[in-house]
């Protein structure tokens, strides 16, 4: 489940922006997921509840948004939803060259710093060093 290795890498880059901003607490991480990016929404969350545990982003939400796969035909100009798995030729000209523009995202979109919250806890790197 390579959800799970997702989950530890946004909540690693949050982290880091917490301690660069001195944020003492996370109440919520917005993520864009691309249809065609191979992850499943579901799993993330169960998984960035696990990764979160025992880190500045302890009882945070994670909250997804899906972004649908879409191309562009270079020769006519026409853009569409691919679907999935990914349809590439332009219903417009029968172009097969179509060029994806977006569903491949997996981008952290916001990040929503909690008020009063305690000093930060571990990051994952330091508990790996207290290992």
């Amino acid at each position: 489940m390579h959800e799970m290795s997702v989950a530890l890498s946004v909540v690693d880059q949050v982290e880091r922006a917490a301690l660069e901003r001195g944020a003492h607490g996370v109440r919520e991480v917005r993520v864009d997921i691309g249809e065609l990016a191979g992850v499943v929404a579901d799993s993330l969350s169960f998984c960035f509840g696990l990764a979160c545990a025992g880190t500045v982003l302890e009882g945070a939400d994670l909250v997804t948004r899906s972004v649908p796969g879409r191309a562009s035909c270079a020769p006519c100009g026409r853009t569409w939803e691919t679907g999935m798995p990914p349809d590439l030729v332009c219903a417009g000209c029968g172009g097969g060259a179509g060029e994806l523009v977006s569903g491949r995202e997996l981008r952290i979109t916001e990040v929503r710093w909690a008020a009063g919250s305690a000093v930060p806890g571990a990051t994952h790197a330091t508990r790996s060093e207290e290992m």
